[in-house]
């Protein structure tokens, strides 16, 4: 399993910000003059990009619709949602309680747990990234076994470009697709070389663009790696009790849809909490099949434990 001393970039605090943030005093240019400084959740060490220069004519602008930009968000005051679920604030003050243990699977073997803490802050990035690839449809006690053979061999970039297939499947296995896996991580890892300088983007639109990359993870990747909340990281535990509970205007029928339906009515300031938060109380009491409700102090203001 992950050593806990490996925890380092769990720390309190991550910064809500959007991608005009700052990324602090003494950030220097990516992929040069790195120190192997701790690389805290709240204060991840970043390396800035230079803005390009403005143009001399000025152009008629348009507004485009991105998926993950919210640069308005900084300029406008907080709208009240339309729409917000009853008892919600309870029902999380709830869960709140029935986690403070923090006891799950999740709160010790995570990706805020599964990297080298000694590492430069360019490879810590690379193994956050690379422990949430092999995440997927895996749990995460094998998800820690398969990081701690990885790191055993030395993680970075070049260290699995330089590995072959039969190898890097066996040190794998057996996380789940973890053949499709193989083939991600590699592809992954070159265009990490080669775009990249060896580290990983810092930004939702191009993290996704990564083969075997979907949003959950890019979300996470944005917290942990960057300490920057871009987003609600929904995986089948957040989808599954969201619904449950009614946290969703209409019931939805993927993650993404889960994410957009939240980001909807849930104050900004919580987004950061809800996936670790949601997934030990998937992993503990609000389990797939068979939940068990009458241990959970939501059971009388849950709809799907009013309905069992």
């Amino acid at each position: 399993k992950c050593s806990p001393q490996d925890s380092s970039m769990n720390a309190t605090g991550v910064r809500m910000v959007t991608r005009s943030r700052s990324r602090g005093p003494g950030a220097g240019p990516r992929g040069g003059g790195e120190k192997a400084a701790p690389l805290w959740r709240g204060e991840a060490a970043a390396e800035g990009r230079k803005s390009p220069s403005p143009s001399r004519h000025r152009r008629k602008t348009q507004k485009l619709n991105v998926a993950y930009d919210r640069e308005e968000e900084d300029t406008k005051p907080p709208r009240a949602p339309s729409w917000e679920p009853r008892d919600w604030r309870q029902q999380l003050l709830n869960i709140r309680a029935m986690r403070s243990g923090k006891d799950a699977p999740v709160d010790w073997l995570g990706v805020e747990h599964c990297y080298d803490s000694d590492a430069p802050p360019k490879v810590r990035r690379y193994q956050v990234l690379l422990s949430l690839m092999l995440s997927s449809q895996t749990k995460d006690q094998v998800t820690a076994g398969a990081m701690q053979r990885l790191r055993a061999r030395g993680l970075t970039v070049d260290s699995i470009l330089q590995t072959d297939d039969s190898t890097l499947g066996t040190l794998i296995y057996p996380v789940g697709f973890w053949r499709s896996k193989v083939k991600y991580i590699k592809q992954t890892s070159a265009i990490l070389q080669q775009r990249y300088g060896g580290d990983i983007p810092d930004s939702v639109a191009e993290l996704v663009a990564l083969p075997g990359v979907g949003p959950k993870m890019a979300h996470l990747a944005m917290a942990v790696a960057w300490g920057t909340v871009s987003g609600i990281a929904v995986d089948t535990h957040v989808h599954r009790i969201a619904n449950r509970l009614g946290w969703t205007k209409t019931a939805t029928s993927s993650p993404e849809k889960t994410r957009a339906a939240l980001e909807e009515w849930l104050p900004r300031e919580l987004w950061g909490e809800i996936n670790g938060l949601l997934v030990g109380f998937g992993q503990q009491t609000c389990l797939p099949v068979h939940p068990r409700c009458q241990g959970c102090l939501n059971r009388t203001l849950c709809p799907a434990a009013r309905g069992l």
